[in-house]
């Protein structure tokens, strides 16, 4: 059998490589913005090292966003856009501490930081070079004819819109938004609240299960399934009535402001992208 040779790569436009740059920019501002606010907090406790290692690892969402993007994968639109969000709530209800007033450098590194999201977006969204660049699916082995070539797999699904990939992207972000309250109160549990013990394995098994959930979920609204779509807003209502009492009764309303409002955001961003493509 014939191997066939791989195309020579044309290179990027300018916004693509301007973009990889600015996602480089801003993987390394969310590290320093994450030890700057933590260095400035009055309390250095566990509850806010959890936060952190937490939001300092989507330094990580933005290395891997960078790899799709210099794959043209059509999925950097959508995952660019939730890290991006997520981002600025999980560095922002960083900065603002329990009593007084925010450091001054935290706020300027926030504003920075939120201002490197935004451009993120604003490119991915709006720049018609990056649209047009972002069209690729994942590459894989298909023999055909006699060859084998190693070239991009077009999904037999029917093409999924930006709406429906925005939905799977931000759905897929609840189990680790519950994961994380729940390590945080652990905290709590550690200082005798015994009684809270059964409700926090209730909160970690429950944080495992959405992760199954929402993969089977979307795995069949990709594929046009009206079923799929109730049975993911049945999803995010349960996670929403679990999480946001636990974290109300575990973390008080610091918590639930700090750990509830990014899960209700990519709770509503996704009942919105649902919305959008409803037949």
């Amino acid at each position: 059998m014939r191997t066939a040779v791989e195309p020579v790569e044309v290179r990027r436009p300018s916004a693509v490589r301007a973009l990889t740059t600015l996602l480089a920019v801003t993987a390394a501002a969310t590290v320093a913005v994450e030890l700057l606010n933590y260095w400035y907090a009055p309390e250095q406790e566990f509850g806010l090292a959890v936060r952190t290692g937490w939001a300092m690892l989507r330094s990580l969402g933005f290395v891997l966003l960078i790899g799709q993007v210099n794959k043209g994968r059509v999925g950097a639109r959508p995952f660019g856009l939730i890290l991006a969000v997520t981002t600025i709530f999980a560095v922002g209800r960083l900065v603002v501490p329990r009593e007084g007033v925010p450091a001054l450098p935290g706020l300027v590194g926030f504003a920075a930081l939120s201002a490197l999201c935004v451009a993120v977006v604003v490119l991915l969204y709006r720049s018609d070079a990056v649209r047009a660049h972002l069209v690729r699916h994942r590459k894989g082995l298909v023999v055909e004819g006699g060859t084998i070539s190693w070239r991009e797999v077009v999904p037999k699904r029917p093409q999924a819109n930006g709406w429906l990939l925005t939905a799977r992207v931000a759905a897929f972000t609840y189990s680790p938004l519950m994961l994380v309250p729940a390590l945080v109160a652990t905290g709590s549990v550690l200082d005798g609240r015994i009684a809270a013990v059964p409700a926090l394995f209730l909160w970690f098994g429950a944080g495992i299960a959405v992760s199954y959930a929402v993969l089977f979920c979307t795995a069949f609204l990709l594929r046009g399934r009206g079923w799929a779509r109730r049975a993911l807003v049945v999803v995010t209502l349960g996670v929403l009535a679990l999480d946001l009492p636990l974290c109300w009764w575990l973390l008080g309303v610091d918590g639930l402001i700090r750990d509830g409002a990014p899960l209700l955001t990519a709770a509503a961003l996704t009942l919105y992208s649902l919305h959008r493509t409803t037949p």
